[in-house]
């Protein structure tokens, strides 16, 4: 995952804020599930397994968010920061609609609701508390850790082909 966020983002800097967000929303879920009596099992597991996606999207989305601000406006990455109200409402948003397709599992009655509590609590918790990284320890990090617009910085094109009757399609990446 962390190389795949690198091939994209083309910045160790950057890289870096996704990758210290994850284990950040795991410890904080293992923290509120040990209260609540839950144990690391099958259900617990598949559960952060299924939501590590959307733990390392709400960070894309910050970092992608101020990098874009710092290289079209110009501004200090302090300063890039304070656009996160542009994106609040979509990472707030996002969370809701899978908390709202998650926890009703959790309510289900019988042998399959107790089954299914520990998967649903679990998910329910690690997106809320990705949430809550994405909208304040990933910002914090993009503050101190991206550096200020450099327009000597060097871009590299290369195609990806495919096979369509249009030509190859040019991506450009920044180193």
């Amino acid at each position: 995952g962390v190389a795949v966020t690198y091939l994209f983002l083309q910045d160790w800097r950057a890289t870096l804020i996704p990758t210290l967000a994850i284990p950040v929303s795991l410890i904080g879920t293992f923290v509120v599930l040990v209260p609540l009596g839950f144990s690391i099992n099958v259900l617990t597991m598949f559960a952060l397994i299924l939501v590590i996606g959307s733990l390392v999207d709400d960070a894309i989305i910050v970092v992608e968010n101020c990098m874009r601000i710092i290289e079209e406006e110009h501004l200090p990455p302090k300063e890039a920061t304070k656009s996160m109200q542009q994106i609040t409402g979509a990472i707030l948003a996002t969370t809701l609609v899978i908390v709202a397709i998650y926890a009703p599992v959790g309510f289900y009655g019988g042998m399959v609701g107790t089954i299914y509590l520990q998967f649903s609590v679990t998910m329910c918790i690690a997106l809320c508390i990705s949430t809550i990284n994405a909208l304040t320890l990933s910002p914090a990090l993009c503050s101190l850790l991206l550096r200020p617009y450099n327009p000597d910085k060097n871009v590299v094109f290369f195609a990806i082909g495919f096979e369509t009757t249009t030509p190859a399609t040019a991506v450009v990446l920044k180193q």
